[in-house]
């Protein structure tokens, strides 16, 4: 059963949140893509240097136990094992001099290795 999850402007803490920016970012991809059928997934799976590593990619899947959010169009899937991970992270994208990508600020993360690939 996938459960539906409406937003709000403010930053939720019992769901994952994407910014403005990242969802323009998101939607940008997926017309680049031709693509409308496509949602962006979030996972948390073992492994890198803090022993958990995101991973975010498109899907066209609904598993059971998914959490779907809507944000201005974009949908953001995260499975239920994911969920406590992830609830009130912020997915957020930068496009500066210094860095170019999505970010996600967690506020679950209790610490995370040197080069900021994975977290506990």
């Amino acid at each position: 059963m996938t459960e539906q999850v409406e937003t709000t402007p403010e930053r939720r803490t019992d769901s994952i949140n994407l910014s403005p920016v990242a969802a323009a970012k998101v939607q940008s991809l997926l017309e680049q893509e031709g693509r409308d059928d496509l949602a962006l997934r979030i996972s948390v799976q073992p492994g890198g240097c803090s022993g958990l590593r995101y991973q975010l990619f498109f899907d066209e899947r609904t598993l059971d136990g998914d959490v779907v959010t809507d944000f201005d169009g974009v949908s953001v899937v995260v499975d239920r094992m994911s969920v406590p991970y992830l609830n009130g992270a912020m997915i957020d994208f930068v496009d500066t001099i210094e860095k170019q990508g999505f970010t996600i600020d967690n506020p679950n993360s209790t610490g995370s290795c040197a080069c900021g690939d994975s977290f506990h």
